[in-house]
């Protein structure tokens, strides 16, 4: 695997010459491991290729920005929440990520990017699968850090009888899982959870469903917040689009009217608990904005809109701000691609791209998010 400033051997030979940005990989599972693609370059070319993903992406539909900010990186073992796979090869139980496009499993025996707390349970469940994974089955390890420590979920597993259903309690209650709970095929089924589990955005806990979406980092979190706050400041009603658990509407709405919308009913259902227990000014919506989108007379109420749409874009409801007369808009966005699509749209119709902030919470990974301000 090369990096930037690496050469050939000279005389047609197959040998890599290192150059300056060539760098060892931290974790002896490299470059197996699918969790990480680019741990062989150093911090300055990772970050110039974060950056690039996203002049790139924006460059390919003929836009340029105003300013597009160096790129914020998450440190090595900041991952909060991460999807594992295990399967048993032989005698032995493999627990960890899938090799890039393969379905090997590299069993985890170290891990530069998870957070401590959650490498902390890679072995013990590892003990605790093994004799409930049988030959050629395939079991999801889910786990997220939550204010009340790890929350695990198993998919693909059977616990039957009541020494298995004691057992996961012991193991439970052993390790101080915030939660425990297990799907086999009918839906997730929650086997311990002493105190509702929960996770905060600026003070405000909310009831957080079983491996819901949530940053990937609470750095990375941090970045795109304050990548739009200083925009959305000023303004004093605020709509957040493709809210999740309300990441942006709790962390940047304090004192302001707050109108969400999310499709997610569980998602739907946790922020409003937590909104009416905060007391805050937000009105939760269950609405599914590819759909039905809000539309211009809808979306003139307010002083700023901000959206965090999944991976394929928001391009319903960029066609319908592109029609709206929203002085400022913040784009939250994990696909560098389908954000330069919809940014075409709001440019041709008069907003200016002000500033990108490129963001890289999947440290050593190809995976590339970005927070935008546009201005009409």
């Amino acid at each position: 695997m090369s990096a930037p400033g690496d050469r050939l051997e000279p005389g047609g030979g197959a040998g890599l010459i290192r150059g300056p940005h060539h760098v060892d990989p931290p974790c002896r599972h490299f470059p197996l491991c699918g969790g990480c693609q680019l741990q062989h370059v150093d911090d300055a070319s990772l970050s110039d290729f974060v950056r690039d993903r996203v002049a790139g992406a924006l460059a390919g539909q003929g836009i340029s920005a105003n300013i597009i900010h160096p790129a914020h990186i998450s440190p090595p073992q900041s991952r909060r929440r991460a999807s594992l796979r295990a399967a048993r090869l032989g005698k032995n139980l493999n627990l960890g990520f899938a090799s890039e496009g393969s379905h090997r499993i590299v069993d985890m025996q170290m891990c530069s990017v998870l957070h401590p707390a959650l490498f902390a349970m890679v072995a013990p469940v590892r003990t605790l699968l093994h004799p409930m994974v049988g030959d050629r089955r395939a079991v999801h390890v889910r786990m997220t850090l939550t204010d009340q420590g790890v929350d695990l979920m198993l998919e693909g597993i059977e616990v039957e009888g009541l020494a298995a259903t004691e057992s996961l309690t012991e193991f439970a209650q052993r390790h101080k899982l915030a939660r425990l709970t297990i799907d086999d095929g009918y839906g997730p089924q929650t086997r311990w959870e002493p105190d509702p589990v929960t996770v905060s955005f600026d003070g405000v806990a909310v009831p957080f469903p079983a491996f819901a979406f949530l940053q990937a980092t609470a750095d990375g979190e941090a970045a795109l917040v304050a990548a739009v706050q200083t925009a959305l400041a000023p303004a004093k009603r605020i709509a957040d689009l493709f809210s999740g658990l309300g990441t942006f509407g709790l962390s940047l709405g304090n004192g302001k009217a707050v109108y969400t919308a999310e499709a997610a009913r569980d998602l739907v259902l946790a922020l409003k608990t937590a909104a009416n227990r905060s007391g805050r000014q937000m009105a939760v919506d269950h609405r599914d904005l590819f759909r039905r989108p809000l539309m211009p007379a809808e979306l003139d109420r307010f002083d700023a809109i901000l959206l965090d749409p999944p991976r394929a874009g928001a391009r319903e409801q960029a066609l319908q701000l592109a029609q709206a007369q929203v002085p400022v808009i913040a784009y939250v966005s994990c696909n560098p691609g389908s954000f330069a699509r919809d940014a075409k749209l709001l440019i041709e119709s008069g907003y200016t791209l002000e500033s990108v902030q490129p963001v890289g919470q999947f440290r050593w990974t190809t995976h590339v998010e970005l927070a935008a301000i546009f201005r009409r």
